[in-house]
């Protein structure tokens, strides 16, 4: 898990950088790096080479590039806005992600 207690497929909101205030679902983390992909958000063109081998016409592709984990904070429905993570132990003693404004927990029912 990242310092920031971001994972994937949870939503986060942007505030910082040139798509501030955009929010999208994670869609893959890299902890390692302290970056991660945001669904719609931060796309970069990359220029694909044709090449008739692999059958590829080529020409400008947009794709999502990965943000710091610093300019994400995790969306709450409940408040409508990014919030800082607070960790809470349960009484079974596992750890859960919740808001500190209105005690809402991030964790996905099963």
């Amino acid at each position: 898990m990242s310092a920031l207690g971001i994972r994937k497929s949870d939503i986060v909101v942007v505030k910082q950088g040139k798509d501030k205030g955009k929010t999208g679902k994670v869609l893959a983390v890299f902890p390692d790096k302290g970056r991660a992909i945001i669904e719609r958000v931060n796309f970069v063109k990359e220029f694909i080479r044709p090449d008739r081998a692999k059958n590829v016409q080529g020409g400008i592709m947009e794709k999502e590039a990965p943000l710091p984990l610093s300019r994400l904070m995790l969306y709450c429905e409940e408040c409508g806005r990014g919030v800082r993570v607070r960790m809470r132990r349960l009484e079974d003693g596992t750890k859960t992600r919740i808001c500190p404004k209105c005690e809402t927990s991030f964790e996905k029912q099963k």
